[in-house]
């Protein structure tokens, strides 16, 4: 199969899934933990505890609505915990729970590995974007 006609999967991918049983059970926690601001915030959690403004002010280009959200959820699949002190105004806090620091070996892999590739990315981005502009300019 070639690159255009579609993807490619290769026979390993049976190992990775065990069973078709294993796909949505694999792609509900993906979804989860595979958004990019899930990645973020359990990344910067790793450190130790943070408030909501702390973890606003450094997930750059999130909302204060979807961080809302993104809390919510890792909160609700068990990743991390909410500490609300009894302060006016109230102090809430978030930090990872147990489940959620076995969650940093992946998060900083695939950190790591996104730091390591991002020049070879980029330069395949910019391959296939003039490749593109050449194609519809002939």
């Amino acid at each position: 199969m070639t690159a255009q006609e579609g993807t490619f999967m290769s026979p390993s991918h049976s190992e990775i899934t065990h069973s078709a049983d294993a796909c949505p059970a694999v792609r509900e926690v993906l979804n989860r933990v595979g958004d990019k601001w899930s990645v973020l915030i359990v990344g910067m959690l790793g450190s130790g505890p943070k408030r909501f403004s702390e973890l606003r002010r450094a997930v750059e280009g999130i909302s204060q609505r979807m961080l809302t959200l993104t809390l919510r959820g890792l909160e609700r699949d068990g990743l991390l915990t909410r500490t609300v002190e009894p302060t006016i105004p109230p102090k809430v806090e978030y930090d990872l729970t147990e489940l959620g620091r076995t969650l940093l070996v992946p998060v900083r892999a695939l950190e790591q590995w996104a730091l390591d590739h991002r020049m070879k990315i980029h330069a395949a981005q910019q391959k296939f974007d003039d490749d593109r502009r050449e194609a519809t300019a002939a």
